[in-house]
């Protein structure tokens, strides 16, 4: 697509967005709640990919409590989209009064140590909305993510994502850039919960199944003794709320493999302590068990 086009395809994105969001909220999440009600129904694929994640995770329920809580997963899905949209179109003190944080002690003490601090965090409750809750936390932070092959798409995510200051940091190559942050004394939030090229990462459980999971993080976390705090966006009835857990204790065994594999399986475990109370706002959607260990 040549910069005209893409040009274009930005501004109708832009229109599209601020025509969503300025619908009040109430209707907005009920127009999101039925859009995720279409998209289950039409989305086979995605349909089938999401019912197999819940019968391997929660092998115990029954199909017609898989089928409920795979539906209200898209239903969740939809009103992050309204909730993106809305989020375009309210000026800075409106939409920070729909947050609020529990925890805040957690990151104070972790941030304190000197060393900068990296968040763990997951494709959970409305994690587009991560950059908002970073304004509130009043200190500086950098978003490493995947960036879209869309050009005009990623454009107006990336400015959605930085519009309250905080930095952007392409998942690929960002190991160098992710230690020069945590030397200036950043948070760095890191999506943990996706499957990753077994070449570049460890099996370890999730939800009791071996998930090829990514190494980085205990990598940074192992090298730098950057203190590793959960930070998740719930969605509640009346706005979000970011959940600040405390540190995640770093497992120093003496062996460089064992300690990867024994602080990413701590990751997970939190990860997971989430996602199991709040069921519905995790993305299930995403193939997480991908691939097998050889044996």
């Amino acid at each position: 697509m040549n910069s005209a086009m893409q040009h274009i395809a930005y501004a109708l994105i832009v229109l599209f967005t601020r025509a969503v969001g300025s619908f009040p909220t109430g209707w907005g999440r009920g127009i999101g709640v039925g859009l995720g009600h279409l998209a289950y129904r039409l989305l086979r694929r995605s349909r089938k990919v999401t019912l197999e994640n819940l019968r391997r995770a929660y092998p115990e329920k029954s199909e017609q409590e898989i089928e409920t809580l795979a539906l209200a997963v898209y239903q969740n899905m939809g009103k992050l989209f309204y909730e993106i949209c809305w989020f375009t179109c309210m000026d800075d003190d409106e939409l920070l009064g729909h947050l609020k944080i529990s925890g805040m002690e957690h990151i104070r003490a972790a941030y304190e140590k000197g060393s900068g601090v990296l968040v763990l965090t997951a494709h959970f409750g409305n994690w587009e909305l991560l950059p908002v809750l970073g304004a509130l936390l009043k200190y500086p932070c950098s978003y490493v993510y995947r960036p879209l092959r869309a050009a005009a798409l990623e454009k107006f995510l990336v400015r959605t994502r930085t519009r309250y200051g905080g930095t952007k940091i392409s998942k690929r190559r960002s190991y160098r850039k992710i230690l020069r942050f945590l030397e200036q004394k950043g948070l760095v939030f890191m999506l943990m919960d996706q499957h990753v090229d077994p070449r570049q990462g460890v099996f370890v459980p999730f939800f009791n199944q071996p998930a090829s999971t990514s190494r980085g993080l205990a990598k940074l976390a192992l090298k730098t003794g950057t203190p590793v705090v959960p930070i998740f966006l719930v969605r509640e009835e009346t706005g979000f709320r970011g959940l600040i857990l405390p540190e995640v204790p770093l497992v120093h065994t003496g062996n460089k493999e064992e300690d990867i594999e024994a602080n990413t399986l701590a990751y997970n475990r939190v990860i997971e302590s989430m996602v199991r109370k709040y069921p519905e706002q995790w993305f299930w959607v995403h193939r997480r068990w991908k691939t097998r260990p050889i044996p």
